[in-house]
């Protein structure tokens, strides 16, 4: 009996799995392409309420509203950021109301990071947090630890 519930309950967490991996997806990748089109309406109402942007720089943790009084003027000149996802992985909770997820970005910045948490709510998908970090590559940490100590 407790086998046919484990194959049940891993049934059901496949199923969500498969039956939310496009929509999120799609999700993502507007939520992204709103910010290339300055759209303030999408890229922001895909946030949460209570959601949480943090970005490449130690001081950048907004709530949504600290976010848009920071992102305002790029969204008003008709263009904010242009960010290229590739490499998503995305993982679900097994009654699929919770998405997890990384990806990386093709930015001006080299390439990113992107992670985030999304939450399902009758309203559909919205993005509990997203953290946008810069990568380095191993073979250039050193110089990249010496960059910022010269810095400070």
């Amino acid at each position: 009996m407790k086998k046919i519930i484990i194959i049940i309950l891993l049934g059901f967490s496949l199923t969500v799995q498969a039956q939310e991996k496009e929509p999120v997806n799609n999700f993502l990748d507007h939520w992204h392409k709103a910010a290339a089109e300055a759209n303030a309406d999408i890229f922001f109402g895909s946030i949460a309420e209570d959601g949480i942007y943090i970005g490449t720089d130690a001081t950048e943790r907004w709530d949504k509203e600290s976010f848009w009084a920071f992102s305002k003027p790029y969204f008003e000149r008709g263009k904010a950021w242009d960010f290229k996802p590739y490499d998503r992985q995305l993982h679900f909770s097994k009654d699929g109301k919770i998405a997890w997820f990384s990806e990386l970005l093709e930015t001006w910045m080299g390439v990113c990071r992107g992670s985030g948490v999304l939450r399902k709510s009758k309203d559909g998908w919205k993005i509990m947090q997203y953290h946008l970090s810069v990568t380095v590559p191993n073979e250039d940490i050193q110089d990249f630890i010496q960059l910022i100590n010269q810095e400070k």
